[in-house]
């Protein structure tokens, strides 16, 4: 071998030396044992699953361009599965049952590796049972290959949850018994005489008449009440406490891992400047209070000049319970910790009529509609002599098919914005409409206007409507009235943008998360539209979101309440065509 060819070599064997170490250094490794825990709530402990012997599990950190390497042990004595929430990767890695992968048996490990392509926080979670409800979450914290484009001192992770004494199979059967099991702000003979009083017998006659007519109660704001509201895995009485020193620009990174719980999260004395939504950077904007739907994440920014605590206070949409944290310069401080507001109640507005035009026959049994509240129940068996579904995915238990034609929900958009654009926290005349505090600033989906578009603006080739259908007398929950089992896949063309329309039919706001993709919520802003992994529609409202498909491959796309996935508003999207490989395609482009 001459000297040339001997030195060329070399430099090959270097060049390849560097390459792999560059690889190895990218490469983040984990190891997750999913197993039985205790959570402490206020003044008990309960069983629950966790990670690492802990509920939440720990954070998992990564840089933009890492490669994750995460090997999951099952130490439980049923399958289990990690669903890495809002992560754009392969989706035989998307880790959910009978759709990415068969799952994780007991005592097997299975070992998930995908690049890191993108930047923010998001989490983790069991999409098996409800281990997920029952404590098996954690967070995810990814930093951006460059500068982020805001600045900050220190940063928490402040991971809510809702904890219920019972476990979540146990919640599930005693709300298919009865559906009102957990609701314990029922209106009484009292509020009907102060009503009468008020307005008169007739019209408060009428009124729940109308309500009675839908079998629905206008307290129908949230389906489970009696939780214990956590943050990071702590109760109100324990106090999760993060430090800072007066004058630091401090991020929160706020998750919304419970079950069932949208929480009106605000720290009284400071303002949050919100710089992120569902891991993408948006145009910063600053309010007194946001609210956040389960499975959505948000980061802000607060800036504590004075020497003293602050209370994070997080309570329940339905002002049922409340999370509760502290901001302090030392260990040990407190602040006063708000009481709960009024309880709303939902309005005939928050079903997409007016009460003089309603038409209660599509919504009930009757010689016209016999199929309206039809139920076919075939839950698989909970071990003692009960049934709940086993996997939200695999339920046979959903909802019925009905004839109901979709509402008009024109009268429940923002001005300015186009048809289906509608705020899902916003609806005219609504019960849940929040106030804020103080005449301060409460975020909405019309303040999110993306920083830097993911992708270049362009028409959608085509749209898919979507109802979002139930029976809450019942407990039962569905898309376009057709339980999970009986539905065709949804079927996408890669290439394609997609927009999905949803109708939502029920009295209850519905989080709805697509797997693999983003999902682009139509604010009425073009090409500043922002782009999450979770869209919130509340009652009676329409509201559209757009889709490009680059991603091979099936995905689940579900309400991301527990029991209303498990009852059957899911759907498996498949996308034909792209790539052989089911690695994702670089579709995103620059469209500064």
């Amino acid at each position: 071998m001459n000297y040339l060819s001997s030195s060329l070599t070399r430099t090959g064997l270097a060049i390849v030396a560097l390459v792999t170490m560059a690889f190895a250094a990218q490469a983040q490794t984990y190891k997750l044992t999913v197993g039985e825990v205790g959570i402490r709530l206020d003044g008990q402990v309960v069983s629950g699953i966790g990670f690492n012997g802990n509920s939440p599990g720990p954070v998992l950190r990564f840089k933009e361009g890492d490669k994750a390497v995460i090997e999951v042990t099952n130490s439980l004595d049923v399958p289990t599965s990690v669903h890495w929430h809002g992560l754009i990767l392969p989706y035989r890695m998307d880790g959910v049952p009978t759709i990415s992968y068969d799952g994780i048996a007991p005592g097997e490990t299975f070992t998930y590796h995908f690049p890191i392509t993108q930047s923010g926080t998001y989490w983790y979670h069991s999409h098996s049972s409800f281990q997920e409800p029952d404590g098996a979450y954690g967070a995810i914290v990814i930093e951006p290959k460059g500068r982020e484009p805001f600045r900050f001192n220190r940063e928490y992770v402040v991971q809510l949850a809702d904890r219920h004494p019972h476990g979540g199979a146990r919640v599930m059967r005693n709300l298919k018994l009865m559906s009102d099991y957990y609701n314990r702000k029922q209106q009484t003979i009292g509020d009907y005489f102060r009503d009468v009083s008020a307005r008169g017998f007739g019209a408060a006659n009428s009124e729940r008449l109308a309500w009675g007519d839908m079998r629905m109660m206008r307290t129908d704001v949230e389906d489970v009440q009696g939780f214990v509201g956590l943050i990071n895995g702590q109760s109100p009485e324990a106090n999760w406490t993060g430090l800072f020193k007066p004058g630091e620009r401090v991020r929160l990174r706020l998750v919304n891992s419970s079950a069932m719980t949208y929480f009106d999260v605000r720290i009284p004395g400071l303002q949050m400047t919100v710089v992120q939504a569902d891991g993408n950077n948006i145009q910063p904007v600053t309010v007194s209070e946001l609210r956040i739907a389960v499975a959505e994440t948000y980061d802000v920014i607060v800036r504590p000049k004075e020497d003293r605590a602050y209370t994070i206070f997080a309570e329940s949409m339905g002002r049922s319970g409340f999370a509760r944290g502290t901001l302090a310069p030392r260990e040990g401080m407190q602040a006063e910790v708000p009481d709960l507001r009024e309880p709303p109640l939902l309005t005939m507005a928050d079903m997409g009529m007016s009460h003089a035009g309603m038409d209660h026959e599509s919504m009930t049994p009757s010689a016209s509609n016999p199929t309206a509240a039809s139920q076919n129940t075939t839950d698989q068996s909970a071990g003692d002599g009960t049934t709940v579904p086993v996997d939200p995915q695999m339920t046979a238990d959903s909802g019925s098919r009905t004839a109901t034609e979709p509402m008009d929900h024109s009268g429940h958009m923002m001005p300015g914005m186009s048809e289906g654009a509608g705020d899902p926290f916003y609806a005219a005349g609504s019960g849940l409409l929040p106030l804020g505090v103080d005449g301060g600033r409460f975020l909405s989906y019309a303040d999110l206007k993306a920083q830097k578009p993911l992708y270049p603006h362009r028409e959608a080739t085509r749209e898919i409507e979507l109802r979002l259908t139930g029976n809450m007398e019942r407990y039962i929950w569905s898309i376009d009235g057709v339980k999970y089992q009986d539905a065709e896949p949804i079927r996408l063309k890669y290439g394609e943008r997609v927009r999905f329309k949803f109708i939502n039919e029920t009295m209850m706001a519905h989080p709805m998360h697509l797997h693999g993709m983003w999902s682009i919520i139509d604010v009425g802003e073009g090409k500043w539209n922002p782009a999450k992994h979770v869209v919130s529609v509340a009652p009676g409202t329409t509201v559209s979101m757009e889709t490009e498909v680059d991603a091979p491959g099936e995905w689940a796309f579900h309400c991301h309440l527990s029991y209303h996935a498990a009852s059957g508003m899911f759907r498996k999207v498949i996308v034909e065509g792209g790539p052989e490989q089911t690695q994702r395609a670089t579709t995103r482009q620059e469209a500064g």
